[in-house]
């Protein structure tokens, strides 16, 4: 018996392999997945757990009701021009591409039923959270449907606008990029101070990884939390004011704003292919 594909994952690299992973965890199989991809090794690690692979369009798509767009911004428009001849008008596009409106793939794909995200690295291991937009002509039931494709790699925060994507962007998408530095610094400081790499290591991990539990969980807001842990005159807050003196808020500030207009300008160089 043939099995009835469902979704066709366009590039099978990194971010798609987790969402396809998240999925196949909650159905038990990606016999329903189908995978295009230029390099076989990609196609052989598909095939690991049931998912049929093709390493250029076929009409193998056209059974597909959902294709995630999960290639290169830059090699995306000659995606598309390979693919669009498969495309049917009633399948939902989901792109995770960063940079490229819905505006242009509009355009390059002559279709409306799209959605853009933006998830992050941590959708790795299922702890991610994803910007997702909607074209005003997906309906009630696809958009469902892609919020439940991506709460298998973690959280969705949907938005109304899709200019906010890339303030989703500057935020969340390279937001993991300022806590790592933020671990690094943590260690460098430690290890100054006297400890060993693993020492400060640990230490900082760990930190990080009880702050924030702490602070989804906890009906404090966050101000109230960092007041909570700041004694007058003491350690803390001898060091707060040193983040206070260098303007750190304002720091943050900058560089998300940077973050959000390179977004935009992706967006303007992409649109000119």
């Amino acid at each position: 018996m043939t099995t009835q594909l469902e979704i066709a994952f366009i590039g099978g690299g990194n971010m798609a392999r987790a969402l396809a992973s998240g999925m196949v965890k909650q159905r038990g199989s990606g016999e329903n997945l189908l995978v295009m991809d230029v390099n076989q090794s990609a196609l052989d690690h598909w095939a690991s757990f049931g998912a049929a692979g093709i390493l250029q369009a076929d009409a193998q798509l056209s059974q597909c009701h959902i294709w995630i767009l999960a290639v290169k911004p830059q090699q995306m428009h000659e995606v598309a021009q390979a693919i669009k001849p498969f495309l049917h008008k009633d399948v939902l596009i989901i792109s995770v591409a960063a940079g490229l409106t819905t505006a242009i793939l509009s355009q390059w794909f002559a279709h409306e039923n799209i959605i853009r995200t933006m998830p992050n690295t941590p959708a790795l291991i299922a702890k991610g959270i994803t910007g997702l937009y909607a074209m005003p002509s997906v309906s009630q039931a696809q958009h469902e449907r892609a919020v439940e494709i991506l709460n298998a790699v973690g959280q969705v925060v949907p938005v109304a606008q899709e200019s906010l994507l890339d303030a989703i962007t500057a935020l969340s998408g390279s937001g993991p990029a300022y806590v790592f530095l933020f671990i690094e610094a943590l260690i460098a400081g430690g290890e100054k101070l006297g400890l060993s790499y693993a020492q400060a290591k640990a230490l900082a991990l760990g930190t990080l990884e009880g702050a924030t539990s702490l602070a989804a969980n906890s009906e404090q807001e966050p101000d109230v939390l960092r007041q909570n842990v700041t004694s007058k005159g003491g350690t803390t807050a001898a060091a707060l004011d040193v983040f206070a003196q260098h303007d750190f808020r304002s720091l943050v500030a900058q560089a998300m704003q940077a973050a959000s207009d390179r977004a935009a300008e992706m967006a303007q160089e992409l649109g000119q292919a």
